[in-house]
C-alpha cells in the first residue's frame, strides 16, 4: 500500500510540475494571426518601456526598494523574451519561407525579413542588459521596418 501511494504521488509531482506552454503549433495548421503576433510584440516593448521607467525612477530613491526593483527587472526581462520568442518561433520558424534559389527578389526580400529579425533579436537582448531608452527606441523602430517588409510580400 505504501509502494502504491509513493508512485502515486510521484506521478502527482511530476504531472503538476510540468512547465505551462502557450504558443502557436508547428503542425501546419494554416491558422496564423500575423497582425495579432506584431500587437503582442508592441505591448512586450511597451511594458519594457515601463519596467525601464520604474527600474530608473526607483534607483533614485533615497532608500530604493530593491524588492520592486528586482520584479520590474525580471518582468522587463520576461517580455523581452516573449519578443524573440515570438520572432524566433513564430516568424523564422513558421512564417518566412525559403525562397526558389532561382528568384533573385524573392531571396534579396527573404534576406532582409531575416536581417530585420536578427536586429529584433539583438534589440530585445539589449533591453534586457541596460535600462537605455535608446535600445527600446529602436527596438520599435527595427519592428516597424520588419512589419512594413513582411506585409508587402502579403500583397
Amino acid at each position: 500500500m505504501k509502494k502504491s501511494l509513493s508512485w502515486v504521488f510521484f506521478f502527482t509531482l511530476i504531472i503538476l510540475s510540468r512547465p505551462a506552454v502557450f504558443s502557436h503549433c508547428e503542425v501546419p495548421c494554416g491558422i496564423y494571426n500575423d497582425e495579432m503576433r506584431f500587437t503582442m510584440i508592441t505591448e512586450h516593448i511597451q511594458t519594457i518601456e515601463k519596467a525601464m521607467q520604474q527600474i530608473v525612477q526607483l534607483s533614485k530613491e533615497s532608500s530604493p526598494n530593491m524588492n520592486q526593483t528586482v520584479r520590474w527587472v525580471m518582468n522587463k526581462e520576461k517580455h523581452a523574451e516573449e519578443i524573440q520568442y515570438i520572432i524566433g518561433q513564430y516568424f523564422l520558424t513558421q512564417r518566412i519561407k525559403n525562397p526558389d534559389s532561382e528568384d533573385e527578389q524573392a531571396v534579396e526580400r527573404y534576406l532582409k525579413k531575416l536581417a530585420h529579425c536578427h536586429q529584433i533579436l539583438v534589440f530585445a537582448m539589449k533591453t534586457k542588459q541596460t535600462t537605455e531608452m535608446g535600445n527600446v527606441e529602436m527596438l520599435k523602430s527595427k519592428v516597424a521596418a520588419f512589419k512594413k517588409i513582411y506585409f508587402e510580400d502579403k500583397k
